[in-house]
């Protein structure tokens, strides 16, 4: 703390100085519980999907903090929100005193995740990939972090049969046609292309995803919907909500002139189910398949959430 001239000086240098030292006082504290060995006790989980994970392996009793995307979650819904897990900041997140931050991958800003860590609480990065060994290595990579390696290893199993049992039911079918929207009714709407969440779920269904001509979610215009005939248009939940239901597609201009739209195969399904590629993702595709398959018998895995 540098000298000071007068007690208005004095006072506003400590009010700075004490803080931070309580902060360097509790991550003594948690540094030495790490060092010990110690289960993690106080978990702040950035991420829907990780905080999905955290809570089908029984440990959600130990969280004391989740961001946005968690809140409407069971596991979410009471405790204290750090805000958007894409834009943190260090201190009010080190000031819950956690022990683990579990962080979903573009977590961050990554300057604010080096500051929480730098006081001695373990931060630990869960990998994103969207694909079913990509659901299998996050809930590897958290049970671990939670000292929870065997219930990761009986969820594993019971996900990696759901993923099973359904490329089995999708064996040789006949895969229609699908667009998957992630925004629609303001702007152009967004459409999933290749290398996202939406183009893998609508595989891992037994769909064929009609906007592989790009990478990324990037805006269709009306000639290239009515060109891409989709047999059936998925539409997130916050993406129906948000345009006043899913029957106000048909008002959007290329949307009616779809085959789907024609036919009624709108869909829509809750959002962090159907894109949190999360120990739900089993059921996720298998009740997308059984919408987009109506006549094939889809065996429908048990909820990974009684786990």
């Amino acid at each position: 703390m540098r000298a000071v001239g007068n007690r208005g000086e004095l006072r506003f240098e400590m009010k700075r100085f004490v803080p931070a030292l309580l902060l360097a006082m509790l991550a003594s504290l948690w540094a030495a519980q790490s060092a010990r060995g110690e289960e993690p006790q106080r978990i702040v989980s950035l991420g829907g999907a990780v905080t999905e994970t955290v809570a089908a392996l029984g440990a959600a009793d130990r969280l004391i903090a989740v961001d946005l995307t968690s809140k409407p979650l069971p596991a979410g819904a009471d405790l204290p929100s750090v805000g958007y897990y894409r834009q943190l900041s260090a201190e009010p997140v080190i000031a819950l005193g956690p022990d683990l931050i579990l962080a979903a991958e573009g977590a961050g800003p990554d300057t604010a995740l080096e500051q929480i860590s730098a006081t001695g609480v373990r931060v630990v990065h869960v990998p994103e990939s969207h694909s079913a060994a990509g659901v299998v290595e996050k809930v590897r990579v958290i049970s671990e972090a939670l000292g929870r390696k065997e219930q990761g290893a009986e969820l594993i199993a019971k996900i990696q049969a759901g993923f099973d049992e359904l490329d089995a039911a999708l064996a040789g079918i006949e895969r229609p046609r699908v667009m998957l929207l992630l925004s629609a009714g303001r702007g152009a709407p967004l459409a999933a292309g290749r290398d996202t969440a939406g183009d893998a779920i609508v595989k891992m269904a037994g769909g064929e995803n009609v906007m592989t001509q790009y990478g990324g979610y990037k805006p269709v215009s009306p000639e290239a919907i009515v060109g891409a005939a989709p047999d059936f248009i998925v539409l997130p939940s916050h993406v129906a909500e948000a345009m006043g239901g899913a029957k106000a597609l048909a008002k959007l201009t290329g949307f009616a002139d779809t085959p789907a739209v024609r036919n009624g195969h709108v869909l829509t399904m809750d959002s962090l189910l159907l894109l949190g590629f999360g120990p739900r993702t089993p059921e996720a595709a298998a009740m997308l398949a059984a919408l987009l398959h109506p006549d094939r018998d889809i065996p429908q895995p048990a909820s990974s959430m009684e786990h």
